[in-house]
């Protein structure tokens, strides 16, 4: 029975919004599962998929909490 855990940031897909919606979600937990009955021929309902979403001041990489790696990449010269 596989099971997938999916880490996402706690923040929005567009401005104004600040998770990612339970429709995006769907979205991703059929895709998943899909991807492993088309691959590993795994049943659909034998599959778990668990979304985590975490926090953006826990999340992090490059050394830099993740919104000041973002910042220091968007003003490095192109």
């Amino acid at each position: 029975m596989p099971y997938v855990n999916i880490q996402i940031t706690r923040e929005g897909t567009a401005p104004g919004r600040d998770a990612a919606t339970s429709e995006e979600k769907a979205a991703l937990i059929k895709g998943v599962s899909e991807l492993l009955l088309d691959v590993l021929h795994k049943p659909l309902e034998s599959t778990f998929v668990v979304i985590d979403e975490v926090d953006l001041e826990n999340w992090g990489w490059g050394g830099l909490p993740a919104m000041e790696f973002r910042r220091r990449r968007a003003t490095e010269p192109k």
